[in-house]
């Protein structure tokens, strides 16, 4: 057994920063929440490289005491709490005293700082752990922290850090969070010498919120102001238009704590759920006041999860005031049905089961027990039709045919001619009838087959077209956005489209794909964007391409369109060009059918 030996402060140093330190993000947040909790009114953040080589913090806080500089870098030291009990009503940001060692013992670190009382400030440098100097120097009031070369001393951390791009994409998300978190103070980003944030502080959230994410989403935002027994809110949710196909548009802060917690994520969604559509998320941004003995802040070194008292009753007074909001409950009367009145919101309506779909529905009802013996064939047709088969004698009528004796029937050009369509059902399916078969076309189904198949064919033939747009398209990326038009510019002007820059955070989109019609294209291509950051892994240009033209299908008419006889018949034409027009690109059936025999026998007129 080996001999047991404690280890080397260095060395226990480089293990502690590695709980806090994960990448320059970490770096950025911990001193920027140093400086909120100095009282600084205006934060300037400036990296290079990502943050990897070089990160400047400049505050107007209270400064730190010229004796107390080096203490300030040793572990565990603090000026937030005093005892374990000052854990349990935490008001600061930070309060663990690990930042400052974690920060020096990983990088080269140069603090220059200065009080109000002090005549001259002071400068300190140390390097993985490692005090260098201290002397005096004429600065400022507050803080500044310098530093560079993070990582130096423990390349193995290092070498799993992303691109300078995507840890850049990490510090302006995370400060854009702080900036939130903080209305009243003055955050400015810069970043390769490139100012990318600068707020006012002025305190006004809504601006605020036009700031960062823009005018559109600023217009479509809905108040909400709550006081209850577990905790107070106020702040903004967006109309169900606004939405993302992730979670990062939900922001919400606790005690001006950007934090993360699956109960709010879950009643925030619940709340939404009949408003959204499945895989779709929403915009909030909330402040929660919550008295500090109900909490648990030091759950993790990084303190961006906390623990609640009382998760089922803040789940559904979140939940239920979200709904509320969004269905203008507040403008409804209530009339009581009963004498004893609830004090429980009737927040039932949103999780009404879906319906059944219409041909699982059908098929259930088919197959009832009493009748094991019938043979249903209102299943999708083959991808694949087989050879013509010889017609049934009419003595055979009223037995059982397999699905394939009638696939090539259906799909070809000499059925086609045959077709009686009989109108739209639901303004969703169309009935035809053929022969002794009643078939129903999902339009929307349909249609998407169609123009997945186009637009692949035309990729493989580089046949792709761009149609011009007057007036151009604007709209605002966030940096992920931002980070996956720059990733897949290429497959993505393949397609038809032309963006550039038209300034800050704005795009402008002056041509989209020629076979696009009836559909909002903004949505068509920040929902595409959302897409490809849920790509995990290495993806060929293939798969990318796929996906890009997957959006295509976005394009096709949805239930309760109604079309009309012409344009139906256009769509039949262009199923039976296709080599399987039986699914659509998701795996949905485009055609179902049922047999005389069976309407027959379902209406008792066959025993």
């Amino acid at each position: 057994m080996s001999e047991i030996a404690l280890l080397s402060q260095e060395t226990i140093d480089k293990i502690a920063a590695g709980e806090v330190i994960e990448r320059p993000s970490s770096v950025v947040k911990e001193l920027v929440e140093n400086a909120i909790d100095a009282g600084a009114t205006a934060i300037t953040v400036e990296i290079k490289e990502g943050g990897i080589s070089f990160i400047r913090i400049t505050d107007n806080g209270c400064g730190i005491e010229q004796k107390e500089v080096p203490l300030a870098f040793l572990r565990h030291s603090t000026s937030k709490i005093r005892s374990a009990e000052d854990l349990l009503c935490v008001h600061s940001l930070g309060f663990r005293g690990e930042a400052l060692s974690s920060i020096a013992a990983v990088s080269r670190v140069e603090l220059i700082t200065k009080t109000a009382a002090a005549l001259t400030g002071t400068r300190y440098l140390i390097e993985g752990s490692k005090e260098i100097s201290v002397e005096e120097i004429g600065a400022p009031e507050g803080t500044t922290f310098l530093v560079r070369d993070l990582f130096f001393n423990t390349p193995a951390r290092r070498k799993f850090l992303k691109t300078a791009q995507t840890e850049g994409t990490y510090i302006s998300d995370m400060l854009e969070k702080l900036a939130l978190s903080h209305p009243d103070i003055s955050f400015k980003y810069i970043n390769n010498n490139q100012t990318r944030l600068h707020t006012s502080g002025n305190g006004n959230k809504k601006d605020l919120i036009y700031h960062i994410y823009g005018r559109e989403i600023a217009a479509s935002l809905l108040e909400v102001n709550y006081e209850g027994e577990f905790f107070s809110l106020s702040g903004y949710i967006g109309k169900p238009v606004i939405n993302r196909g992730n979670r990062n548009y939900e922001n919400y802060f606790i005690n001006g704590r950007y934090i993360k917690s699956t109960i709010l994520s879950k009643a925030i969604e619940e709340a939404y759920k009949s408003f959204l559509m499945q895989h779709q998320y929403p915009f909030t941004v909330l402040y929660f006041t919550f008295p500090g003995e109900t909490l648990d802040v030091n759950v993790h070194p990084t303190k961006m999860e906390l623990r609640f008292d009382h998760n089922q009753e803040i789940y559904k007074a979140l939940c239920d005031e979200i709904y509320a909001v969004l269905s203008h409950k507040e403008l409804i009367p209530e009339v009581p049905v009963e004498e004893k009145k609830s004090s429980a919101k009737p927040v039932h309506i949103y999780k009404e089961p879906i319906p059944e779909p219409f041909e699982k529905r059908r098929i259930n009802e088919i197959r009832q027990p009493q009748e094991p013996k019938t043979y249903i064939r209102e299943e999708v047709l083959p991808v694949k039709p087989l050879p013509p088969k010889k017609e049934p004698q009419k003595e055979e009528s009223q037995k059982q045919i397999s699905l394939e004796d009638v696939s090539p029937a259906f799909m070809t050009e000499a059925a086609r001619k045959k077709y009686h369509i009989i109108g739209q059902l639901f303004q969703t399916y169309w009935l035809i009838e053929y022969e002794d078969k009643l078939y129903i076309i999902d339009q929307h189904a349909a249609h998407e087959k169609v123009l997945y198949e186009r637009t692949m064919a035309r990729l493989k033939e580089k046949d792709l077209t761009s149609q011009a747009i007057s007036p151009p398209i604007v709209l605002s990326l966030d940096v992920k956005e931002e980070e996956m038009l720059d990733k897949y510019r290429e497959e993505i002007c393949r397609l038809g489209y032309e963006v550039e820059p038209f300034g800050g955070r704005e795009y402008m989109i002056s041509a989209v794909p020629d076979n696009l019609y009836h559909i909002d294209m903004k949505d068509l291509f920040i929902e595409m964007l959302d897409d490809f950051s849920d790509m995990s892994g290495k993806q060929t240009p293939e798969l990318i391409l796929e996906k890009v033209a997957s959006m295509s299908c976005k394009a096709a008419v949805k239930g309760n369109d109604k079309l009309s006889l012409a344009e139906i018949n256009a769509l039949i034409d262009e199923l039976l060009t296709l080599e399987n027009p039986f699914n659509c690109p998701h795996g949905r059936p485009t055609i179902i059918s049922m047999s005389k025999y069976e309407i027959e026998k379902k209406f008792k007129r066959i025993v």
